[in-house]
Order: structure tokens, then C-alpha cells, then sequence
């Protein structure tokens, strides 16, 4: 592709592992991109992840301007009005919905069993635009995490599960061990799309970071949109590919 105008990210395990904050190297390397082009990070987590993980830890000298904050897969936006990051959507699921979301997925995570009795917080939660069901627990360790589903097949045995009682909505595979519940047909190419709409730039002129670009992962749509996606193994890998990446944008 040609340079980018656009660089985008998962969150998860792509900038910081699971639930964890950014560290000193990535948020410089955020920094010194936002200085270049604009930044987008979407993702399946909420507000108040986005800002514990990546906002609380961005340099001073990130062009926050330059940053684009879609939680819940993009049916949330978020930018920086020039003294803090404010939403200027948020697609939320009606009372209703998210009440059948509710108690459809834990009655179906009973059945299978897969509810946990001894959780590391709250197993089921309530993100306004989203339901996400977190098999260990919002605070699991990521080791627990890892080895609880290695091959995917407890979410996608839920999902299919819960999928058939709530055909008006969108049920998908999460993170390593969640399971999210959106409006209907919201993934995160539908993210991407909302991005592309607000600023003006063109996929073609995007650039995607994800761990989860195989078949089935969450950011296999961004793949099969069309824009140009980069897999990586972790935090670690994304923050090698922007040692190289950066320089090119000077």
C-alpha cells in the first residue's frame, strides 16, 4: 500500500496484553505516530478500559487531536475536544435488549457449564452499547485466561448457543474468553466503516494491527473489508513493526 494516513489497532493483546495498561515503549511509539497520522484503536472493551489501559498512559507530547477511540467495536466514538476525550456517539442497546441479553447468556452458560462459580469479578457486564459475558471473570489472570479455551471451542459452543434465542442481535466471539452482544451486524468492520465516515479517509488508505486476523478472530473483518492488515503475536511484535513503520512516515 501507499504510506498511510491512518493507523488502527486492536487493543487486547495487540498494544497491551489483556486488561492491562500500554507500558513506557508503546505509549512513546504512540506518540511519536500521532505526531505523523492520525491513530484509531477499536475494540471490543468499553470507555473506562480505553482510559485505564491507553489514555491514562499516552505521553505528554501525544497529538491527542490525532487520536480516534472507538470502544465496543465502533459503536461508541470518542475524540479529544481540546480538554479531555468526550463521545460524540454511542449506539446503545435498548433496556429490553440488553435484559434478554442478559439472562439468555448466563442461563446458556449454566447449561453448558460453563459458569464459573469462583470468578475473578463479574462474569456478565453491561457496556451500554454492548453485553459481554467474561468466562473467568472481568479481573481473571491471563494465564487462566489462556488455558481456559486454547482452541476456541467453549465461545463458539456459547455463541452458537446464545445466538439462537436473540436473532435480532449480533453474537461473536470476544477476547480469549468473552463473548459480546451488539446491535446487529456490528463487528468491527463496522467500526472501520464509521471511522472512514468521520474523518474522510479513504480503507484504502488505512493501516490494521490485530492478534486476531485467523478465521473466526474478532479482527478478521477489518482483514476481510479489504484494508491493509499487519498480524501480530503481542504487544511486543506491534512495537517492532512501529520501530520500522515510524521512521517511513518522517
Amino acid at each position: 500500500m501507499t504510506t498511510p494516513l491512518l493507523v488502527a489497532f486492536d487493543l487486547d493483546d495487540t498494544l497491551a496484553p489483556s486488561k492491562t495498561a500500554i507500558d513506557a515503549r508503546m505509549g512513546a511509539l504512540l506518540a511519536a505516530l500521532s505526531q505523523r497520522v492520525e491513530v484509531a484503536i477499536i475494540s471490543g472493551g468499553q470507555w473506562e478500559q480505553f482510559n485505564s489501559q491507553l489514555v491514562a498512559n499516552l505521553p505528554a507530547d501525544t497529538n491527542l487531536t490525532r487520536i480516534h477511540l472507538l470502544p465496543t467495536c465502533g459503536t461508541q466514538y470518542w475524540r479529544h475536544d481540546g480538554s479531555t476525550f468526550a463521545p460524540l456517539y454511542a449506539e446503545n442497546l435498548t433496556e429490553q435488549q440488553k435484559a434478554d441479553a442478559l439472562r439468555i447468556v448466563e442461563a446458556e452458560a449454566r447449561e453448558l457449564d460453563l459458569w464459573e462459580a469462583e470468578p475473578w469479578g463479574n462474569i456478565l457486564e453491561d457496556r451500554g452499547s454492548q453485553i459481554t459475558f467474561s468466562a473467568l471473570g472481568q479481573q481473571a489472570p491471563l494465564d487462566a485466561k489462556k488455558a481456559w479455551d486454547p482452541d476456541g471451542t467453549k465461545k463458539a459452543t456459547l455463541r452458537d448457543a446464545v445466538a439462537v434465542h436473540l436473532p435480532e442481535l449480533e453474537v461473536r466471539s470476544g477476547g480469549s474468553t468473552s463473548i459480546d452482544i451488539t446491535r446487529k451486524g456490528i463487528d468491527k468492520a463496522y467500526g472501520m466503516n464509521k471511522l472512514a465516515a468521520a474523518t474522510g479517509i479513504a480503507l484504502a488508505d488505512m493501516l490494521f494491527y490485530g492478534d486476531r486476523l485467523d478465521e473466526g478472530g474478532n479482527d478478521r473483518p477489518v482483514l476481510d473489508m479489504g484494508v491493509a492488515c499487519v498480524s501480530v503475536e503481542g504487544p511486543a511484535h506491534t512495537a517492532d513493526f512501529l520501530d520500522a513503520l515510524i521512521p517511513e512516515l518522517s
